[in-house]
């Protein structure tokens, strides 16, 4: 591989015109298609196999044009102090109201309080309920503003009037946060490389590869059915990988020129050999995100290959046009070890000072069982909020109380219990059965009977009389476990209802399908790990010829992800340091967070992992003592690995300030793991597992050494074909 990847360096550079155009030509195209293609609404949420989505797809059957999963608002209304809304006047506007709200072309009904029954028992709070044929992201702006304006002209009439609902969902914002991230990033490069010039080279490409995969994504959200959070989270994954992989690529070319080489040849060595290690980075990031798809829900396994895409986008970048564009540099990136006029100083004559990374592998080296034991406590400790971790899906009461989604829930928890947010809707399929009414009454009485249920309504039937809904509001809120096994409990009654009716009783609602997307998800993380762990168990070994450095890699992984959990917890969940991350409410985390993150952080561990261990294993079998082989991938790539560590979490970090609190999570999370993996696994207990193992850490049996592939990450090969400076130095087999 190394040989292949040398002429395409080679090649980039001396064609950096055609290259460029390329490039330059694809960007183009995907904008173009970006700003032709159709406005993309919100993905649908569907999650095959689970009871909730059987219940919605029946609902669909049995009751068509009823817009099951249409957007839905809440307009809730509350009287003035010393008020009722049973008053004259007050009833009198509310009608008004839902007059006003019907007249929408979109809207399929409107609920008036008074005949619904949605009064609160002190006659303070009521509330009126809107049904839309669309989604909330495919609602027409015209639809929008006239809730608004119905609920304006309510308050001018002295009401308090809140809209909930995810009829007003708007699309997520990431805040000046996010450029905040790039500037961080572009301050660690200026600072790396002493260069302006050497700097800019990986934002260029990072953003020009983001621009291919966000604009193609785009072009494609409609006919695909991707949300916007496809596109968040490829954009956040394509920067921090985009400008770390072209980081390496600079860093091993500046090497390859302070060795003397001519600018051609280095930047064909710079792709061969940190272009290796580059294309098996990224292809841990592709098999980790491509991996979601094991477990079966759409819209997760529509972001995983997007943001894979945008992965293999900056792999092929960082291999074609970061040689090209060294080509457009020429002499203004310098070799490692001179500083541009930026930064001040020429190469002294005095010998060097050992650097930070030298010393750091050195101390390690010294002391490697003091250091992994005060690893694995410290990051042992930072897991421990993890053992607390509660699942669920943000809903209207994750929201800032600066939102009117906020302040309508906390009035529905005010006025008619806190579980009211949160109502479960109980599907009676009684087509087989002989007496479908009393199958539906039986229902209801057997629902009354459980715990912490305050509403059941009378069955709901349809036209065929075979099928009819039952509402049920439970006594708690909608993320509570008391909640969660209330609909355990429903289900079971409705085990037995089937077993003497032959009726089937199912439960759904955005609280049933929470909970079944939370159960779905913890099934599949197993699975997901043995595939994804695994795959990458197999390219590691192909990559370091060893079977302990893989298997220390996972297990140095599986420490790094408990202790971002943890962390997560800590914030989102107990509310530590919540203000300073923008966190208004505190509560369950976000159900697909573990096995997102599992799968991401993998692929972004495994990063740094090859990066810093390709170098350790290139000085081993030149000739090396182990111990001297870690320092010397130490000496060379410490700094860079840091810089792409730092640069990797500004960029994460600055999703913390979005407005939707899955993209806040996952920026939060992803950023934390990066920190403890890069600098306390990777930096710390990396090094001292290697101390230790000493030579066995690079056994491989020998029927398994000749049964893989020669891949030649550190580019044997080319040194091999040069007849470069091994002529000293003992090639040791491993």
């Amino acid at each position: 591989m190394a040989t292949f990847l040398y002429k395409l360096g080679r090649l980039s550079f001396r064609r950096r015109h055609l290259v460029a155009l390329i490039w330059v030509a694809l960007l183009t195209l995907a904008g173009v298609g970006a700003a032709s293609a159709p406005a993309a609404g919100n993905s649908s949420f569907s999650i095959p196999g689970t009871e909730a989505q059987k219940a919605f797809d029946l609902l669909e059957q049995r009751f068509p044009g009823t817009s099951a999963d249409g957007a839905t608002a809440r307009v809730v209304f509350k009287a003035p102090s010393g008020e009722k809304m049973t008053d004259p006047g007050n009833k009198a506007t509310v009608r008004d109201t839902v007059k006003e709200l019907s007249d929408g072309s979109e809207v399929v009904r409107v609920t008036d309080p008074y005949q619904a029954k949605a009064v609160s028992k002190d006659g303070r709070i009521a509330y009126a309920q809107v049904s839309y044929k669309v989604s909330g992201m495919e609602l027409d702006d015209a639809a929008k503003d006239a809730l608004e304006d119905s609920a304006q002209d309510a308050r001018k009439a002295g009401l308090t009037v809140e809209i909930g609902g995810d009829a007003l969902q708007a699309v997520p914002h990431t805040g000046s946060s996010e450029v905040i991230g790039i500037a961080v990033a572009a301050v660690v490069l200026v600072i790396t490389f002493g260069s302006l010039v050497a700097a800019g080279l990986p934002l260029l490409t990072a953003l020009i590869g983001v621009g291919i995969g966000v604009s193609a994504i785009t072009g494609l959200a409609s006919a695909l059915d991707l949300g916007t959070t496809t596109s968040t989270l490829a954009m956040m994954i394509g920067l921090a990988v985009g400008i770390d992989y072209a980081l390496f690529i600079v860093s091993r070319y500046r090497a390859e020129l302070a060795e003397g080489r001519e600018r051609e040849e280095a930047a064909g060595r710079a792709v061969g050999t940190a272009g290796s290690a580059v294309v098996f980075a990224g292809l841990t990031v592709v098999i980790a995100l491509v991996g979601l798809s094991v477990v079966n829900i759409p819209m997760l396994t529509k972001m995983g290959i997007a943001a894979a895409g945008t992965v293999a986008i900056a792999v092929l970048i960082a291999l074609t046009m970061i040689p090209a564009l060294l080509g457009y540099a020429g002499r203004r990136v310098k070799p490692m070890g001179e500083k541009g006029k930026l930064l001040g100083r020429t190469p002294k004559q005095k010998p060097e000072r050992p650097n930070l990374g030298t010393r750091w592998a050195s101390f390690v080296v010294r002391r490697p069982l003091a250091v992994l034991l005060l690893g694995v406590i410290g990051l042992g400790a930072a897991a421990v909020p993890a053992t607390s971790l509660e699942l669920g899906l943000p809903d209207d009461g994750s929201q800032p109380t600066s939102t009117t989604q906020r302040r309508a829930y906390d009035l529905l928890s005010e006025g008619f219990g806190p579980g009211f947010n949160g109502p479960l809707m109980v599907v009676v399929d009684a087509k087989n059965s002989d007496d479908p009414k009393a199958v539906f009454t039986q229902t209801g009485d057997e629902i009354k009977g459980l715990k912490d249920v305050v509403t059941v309504t009378p069955a709901q039937p349809n036209k065929a009389g075979d099928t009819a809904t039952i509402t049920v509001i439970p006594g708690s809120k909608p993320s509570s476990v008391t909640t969660e096994n209330l609909v355990h409990g429903i289900r079971d009654a409705g085990a037995d209802i089937k077993a003497g009716t032959d009726a089937t009783v199912l439960v759904t609602g955005s609280t049933a399908m929470n909970i079944d997307v939370s159960e779905k998800l913890n099934d599949a993380l197993v699975p997901y790990l043995v595939l994804v762990v695994g795959l990458a168990f197999l390219l590691l070994i192909v990559v370091f010829r060893s079977v302990l450095v893989p298997l220390k890699a996972a297990l140095g992984f599986l420490l790094s992800v408990m202790a971002a959990l943890g962390a997560v917890v800590a914030v989102f969940q107990w509310g530590w340091l919540s203000g300073l991350m923008g966190v208004e409410q505190t509560g369950p985390v976000m159900s697909m967070m573990p096995i997102f993150m599992v799968g991401v952080v993998f692929g972004l561990a495994m990063d740094y992992e090859v990066f810093l261990v390709t170098r350790m294993r290139e000085a081993y079998v030149h000739g090396e003592k182990p111990a001297q082989a870690v320092v010397t991938g130490f000496r060379h790539g410490a700094r860079v690995v840091t810089a792409a560590a730092v640069i990797m979490m500004a960029v994460f970090a600055g999703f913390i300030g979005s407005s939707e609190s899955m993209v806040k999570m996952i920026g939060f999370g992803l950023a934390i793991a990066v920190f403890f993996d890069a600098f306390i696994v990777r930096m710390a207990i990396v090094p001292a597992v290697l101390a230790l193992l000493g030579r066995t850490a690079w056994w491989l049996p020998k029927w398994l050494d000749r049964a893989l592939p020669n891949v030649d990450v550190e580019g044997e090969g080319l040194r091999a074909a040069s007849g470069d400076d091994d002529g000293d130095r003992e090639l040791v087999r491993v």
